[in-house]
């Protein structure tokens, strides 16, 4: 079973549009925060990575497929996993749920690319690899 993390948010009235609904965009936003809590419940942050390593994970690609709607002031589980990785790509998955009824809301992905603080790709430091699932001498990919 592939390793994975759950956040949870509620929505704010400022991430609803005028038709009541949360605006698109701002599941991109969540799928952020689920990635930042995935990390840290493996042992690092992202904070940590860009200022001590010098290392960032930009992202390359985004995908969101919504099916739901959520509304204002409702609990939203965020469920994150890296889905593909190796020393110079890292692929997460998400899905977010209603937490009331746990309907899918919307399932999506982020592909990112390690660089350095130039936007020069990079290859993963070492110590963060067995965080993705990756032994130090693992050149290939990993689907955990």
């Amino acid at each position: 079973m592939t390793p994975f993390f759950e956040s949870r948010l509620r929505v704010r009235y400022a991430e609803t549009d005028k038709m009541g609904v949360v605006y698109y965009a701002n599941y991109l936003v969540w799928m952020e925060v689920g990635r930042v809590e995935l990390c840290r419940a493996r042992g690092f942050s992202y904070r940590d990575m860009e200022l001590a390593d010098g290392v960032l994970m930009a992202v390359a690609e985004a995908q969101c497929r919504y099916r739901a709607p959520a509304r204002f002031d409702d609990e939203v589980i965020v469920k994150t996993w890296v889905e593909e990785a190796n020393k110079r790509v890292a692929t997460f998955g998400y899905e977010m749920r209603l937490a009331a009824t746990d309907a899918v809301l919307a399932t999506g992905s982020t592909k990112h690319v390690f660089v350095n603080r130039s936007m020069e790709r990079v290859r993963m430091p070492e110590k963060y690899r067995p965080l993705f699932g990756l032994d130090a001498a693992d050149e290939g990919s990993l689907s955990e």
